[in-house]
């Protein structure tokens, strides 16, 4: 039987850190000026992908929009 995830916990320790606040404000970012482009939908099942993998980074041509699957999908690993 699997173990059910502690969502407060996770947020404690990992969510709610300013590094990874900022993170996501960046990743938000991104996503609004793709809706505002025109290249993205609420809903649509797409992910924004960053290029450079650096979420730091809302550049239009360091930006584009593909499936949750292909994007979730590539190594981790550090370049």
């Amino acid at each position: 039987m699997a173990t059910k995830r502690n969502y407060k916990s996770e947020y404690k320790n990992y969510h709610s850190k300013p590094k990874q606040k900022k993170r996501r404000a960046n990743r938000n970012t991104a996503r609004a000026k793709m809706v505002r482009a025109g290249k993205a939908r609420k809903g649509d099942g797409k992910d924004v992908h960053h290029k450079n993998r650096n979420t730091k980074d809302n550049r239009s041509k360091n930006l584009s929009v593909i499936s949750k699957r292909s994007n979730r999908s590539f190594s981790r690993k550090k370049k």
